[in-house]
């Protein structure tokens, strides 16, 4: 048998410009060309053009706007996948929308399903409906953003997904269920985790310290530690440790229905 493929990520932890689109673009390009030639998905936090800003009506973007055209040219230039979310409208509506680039240009969405109402997000942002699956260099992936961490049925791992991922402004004050809520998610769905955050003040004075983090299948931190910087990191995620995993424990296989008895 051919061994599984791995896959090789890069998570960009950023402290986020507030509102403006051309100082964070220009910051993630000049991390990205420094990232290596061997990464294949890169990892951008939630709305990482502006910072989690209710603001839509001034900062959102068509549906194919400029970050859109800047995550395509960055995924061709470096011959990756890049996903991340953004302030986008259409059809009149506002949406927290994440992209998914392929290294080709071609683009998959998902629109967050869980809106924060702690922060009226709900009564800005139209609530997604459906839940993306990814499949990439043999990688089926589900992408999802910061809230949906807190609803574990949403992530349930009822397509065998490989890797989930949550870009979130996550702030310091819950960085504690932050840290368990990805663990537990990697565990219940023996699938890697990823969190990507952001770090810095934004400008409604919130203050996020990251924790951005790559779990395993088991819940064991692959970044090693918490780091409350801006940073870039490289990980592998090896594809033979998760299927060697859930064939010896089958856990998935014993995964409620979710029927009445």
């Amino acid at each position: 048998m051919s061994t599984p493929p791995n896959l090789k990520v890069a998570i960009i932890q950023a402290n986020l410009k507030w509102e403006d689109a051309n100082a964070n673009r220009s910051f993630f390009s000049k991390e990205i060309a420094a990232l290596s030639d061997a990464v294949e998905l890169i990892v951008l936090p939630e709305m990482f053009t502006t910072g989690f800003s209710m603001n839509a009506e001034n900062l959102a973007e068509k549906k194919q706007g400029q970050t859109l055209l800047w995550m395509q040219e960055q995924a061709k230039l470096k011959n990756a996948a890049i996903t991340g979310s953004v302030i986008v409208t259409e059809n009149g509506q506002f949406y927290n929308r994440l992209f998914f680039v392929f290294p080709d240009g071609t683009v998959q969405k998902y629109d967050k399903r869980h809106t924060f109402t702690l922060a009226k997000e709900d009564q800005t942002y139209t609530a997604g409906t459906k839940r993306l699956i990814v499949n990439y260099r043999g990688w089926k992936i589900c992408p999802l953003i910061c809230y949906d961490l807190r609803f574990p049925v949403w992530a349930r791992n009822t397509e065998d997904y490989d890797l989930l991922i949550y870009v979130a402004n996550w702030p310091k004050k819950r960085v504690a269920a932050w840290d368990a809520l990805l663990k537990a998610r990697a565990i219940e769905n023996m699938s890697f985790c990823i969190g990507v955050n952001r770090v810095g003040e934004d400008g409604d004075g919130y203050v996020y310290n990251g924790h951005s983090a790559v779990y395993d299948c088991l819940g064991e931190n692959l970044t090693d530690q918490n780091d409350e910087t801006e940073f870039s990191k490289e990980i592998t995620l090896d594809k033979n440790h998760l299927e060697k995993t859930r064939d010896q424990l089958k856990f998935l296989q014993d995964r409620d229905k979710f029927r009445l008895i």
